[in-house]
């Protein structure tokens, strides 16, 4: 299978992740006002399971390093299976609320409050795990992005059309956070350390990626199927209005799950260099990509009086200083 040796590879791919995690959520966008987010849902956890078997049989396969995906299934301990597993549903319950907290209050607000809570958490559970880094600087950047939630959440209060859905999207966000930032210490603890020469039951990440998304994949079964008949806000969905999309309804779900899944999977593959705690707290800087679209290409912000511009600014520039700090605590 594919490996990464050097951390500055391991940074940009933790890049990548943050591209891919920060942009994915604009096919929810395109998918169109029509097509509510309970039935988009479905097709986005399609997408991540078929990027994850591409994956697997693909670079997962071939290569010097490791084992290949299908030696690694059957080598694998239940204990370990089950940690990926139990690591999808929890990150699936915290994307559910993601979704639907960008449905009403959109992704510059979102993103940097969900997934930036997100980032906190879950550097500091996955530092506690396995420390890794420099703790002065990484914690000093997760201070900053702490700020930069607050900034996040202070400007959406300003805007005119916020009482329409009351604190119902913040308080979305906050609960996707909480829950976002405990999934990722599943998938690691399922992984062997060292990916070259791989400890025996345990997954390489690429095994782990199959049985992450396969916990999606099940848990969504109930928890979306439950929202659809009880939804944070509309009227319920019938399940078969699933097969009442049209072939671009469809298109713009699976897209955003490849896309997803493409994060996840570099975020993954890069932890074997970079640690846990920078990987996954660098891919998070999706925060900062997420907001940049909601700003600039969605104007979610368009309708804010004028005192809301020097918040989003101060915001921006926590993030970056944040991330930064991040990545030069691994160096």
């Amino acid at each position: 299978m594919f490996v990464l040796t050097r951390y500055t590879v391991a940074v940009v791919f933790c890049v990548i992740t943050m591209l891919c995690w920060g942009s994915w959520a604009n096919t929810q966008k395109l998918a169109g006002e029509t097509w509510r987010f309970e039935l988009f849902y479905w097709d986005y956890v399609f997408g991540v399971m078929l990027m994850a078997l591409i994956f697997a049989f693909t670079i997962g396969s071939f290569g010097r390093g490791g084992r290949s995906f299908l030696a690694d299934v059957r080598q694998a301990k239940l204990a370990h299976v089950g940690s990926a597993l139990l690591g999808g549903v929890i990150f699936n319950a915290a994307n559910i609320l993601l979704v639907a907290a960008i449905d009403i209050a959109g992704m510059a607000v979102a993103f940097p409050v969900g997934i930036g809570l997100a980032l906190v958490v879950g550097v500091l559970v996955n530092y506690l795990k396995m420390p890794k880094g420099n703790p002065k600087l990484l914690f000093t950047g997760v201070a900053l992005i702490v700020a930069a939630i607050i900034l996040c959440a202070m400007a959406y209060r300003l805007l005119p059309d916020q009482a329409a859905g009351g604190t119902k999207g913040l308080v979305l966000a906050v609960l996707c956070g909480v829950l976002m930032g405990y999934f990722y210490r599943f998938v690691a603890a399922s992984m062997s350390k060292d990916f070259v020469d791989m400890e025996a039951g345990k997954l390489s990440p690429y095994t782990a990626m199959v049985f992450f998304s396969l916990g999606i994949l099940l848990s969504n079964f109930v928890l979306n199927t439950a929202i659809m008949i009880k939804p944070f806000t509309g009227e319920p969905v019938a399940l078969t209005a699933y097969f009442d999309g049209s072939f671009q309804d469809h298109l713009w779900g699976i897209l955003g799950g490849m896309i997803w899944a493409v994060g996840m999977t570099f975020s993954i593959i890069a932890f074997g260099v970079a640690g846990p705690a920078i990987s996954y707290g660098l891919g998070q800087g999706a925060t900062l990509v997420a907001a940049l679209w909601g700003v600039f290409i969605w104007r979610e912000f368009q309708n804010a009086p004028p005192s809301a511009t020097p918040l989003i600014v101060l915001m921006f520039i926590g993030y970056v200083v944040g991330l930064g700090l991040i990545i030069r605590s691994g160096e």
